[in-house]
């Protein structure tokens, strides 16, 4: 199942947008604009594993609109459901320049949130009779002190550095690196091919020994180790040992046919067997006691 990033990135100035007569973004009522307008004002980055959408009204500083809102609806719901996407999900929100109300709204939420020198973070609704909405009452007010109250109050601004510092940023880039997070799709992509070649059992067989390694010494690692290393070389469970060896190294046609083949096929039991202890080989004996005296 593929991975999806979507990126919201504030753009500070991408094209000098013309005038237009609909300026008001903080509206009860609807707003709505041309086809073409909402398309420059919400531009997207597509990508093979992942999709960008790019916030471009820097004549507003960024400001949502209703027909801004309504197209990034569509585009959420058109990447779930596509087949090759998987699952639509809030990664990474870039704050690369003008961060503010709505637009700033939106972003909080992602799990990483990278501030540049460019970030300009703010919520001035109060200036215009208005509340900070948007879950700002819930971002703000979980910052250290009184500064959520303060800058709900004042509408005054936060940089990049700042931004961190309280944490409602995560990361801190320069403006001229900001292009190396495109190397997050291809790495997903890279990642997800990786697993898709692996033997399904091995996946699991493995990932519980790693997990059980973090609570256990070294010597309880290697006798769980050997015991995963003889039920793999015996083929008790699954001769994908020799199959994998056969696939990669002598017969070199790199389509090995795992069994069981998918992950949903791999049993608990079958994982359990692994690492249970052996039945008829002897256990690994370490000399424990004569290099460790005091163990």
């Amino acid at each position: 199942m593929h991975s999806l990033k979507v990126s919201v990135r504030a753009r500070r100035s991408l094209r000098q947008l013309g005038s237009s007569p609909h300026q008001r973004s903080l509206s009860a009522q609807p707003h709505y604009a041309s086809h073409d307008d909402v398309q420059d004002q919400v531009l997207v980055d597509g990508r093979a594993t992942s999709r960008t959408a790019i916030l471009n009204r820097p004549s507003a500083l960024n400001s949502l609109t209703t027909s801004m809102l309504a197209r990034l609806k569509r585009l959420y719901e058109s990447w779930e459901e596509n087949p090759n996407v998987g699952f639509v999900s809030m990664k990474l929100a870039i704050l690369d320049g003008v961060t503010m109300a709505s637009g700033a709204g939106i972003s909080l939420p992602g799990m990483f949130r990278l501030a540049t020198d460019k970030t300009v973070f703010s919520h001035p609704e109060v200036q215009i009779g208005f509340h900070p909405d948007a879950g700002a009452s819930f971002h703000l007010s979980r910052l250290p002190g009184y500064l959520g109250e303060y800058l709900a109050l004042t509408g005054d601004k936060l940089n990049g550095m700042e931004m961190v510092a309280c944490r409602l940023a995560t990361h801190y880039s320069l403006n001229a690196e900001i292009e190396e997070a495109d190397s997050y799709g291809e790495w997903c992509a890279m990642t997800l091919k990786k697993l898709r070649e692996a033997s399904p059992l091995s996946l699991k067989v493995t990932l519980r020994s790693i997990r059980e390694g973090r609570f256990q010494t070294l010597d309880q690692c290697l006798t769980r180790e050997y015991r995963i290393s003889l039920c793999g070389i015996s083929g008790e469970v699954s001769k994908d040992f020799c199959e994998g060896v056969r696939a990669r190294l002598v017969d070199k046609d790199f389509a090995p046919k795992w069994d069981p083949p998918s992950l949903e096929e791999v049993a608990k039991d079958m994982v359990d067997f692994c690492v249970s202890p052996l039945i008829s080989e002897p256990e690994l004996e370490l000399p424990t006691a004569s290099r460790e005296p005091s163990v």
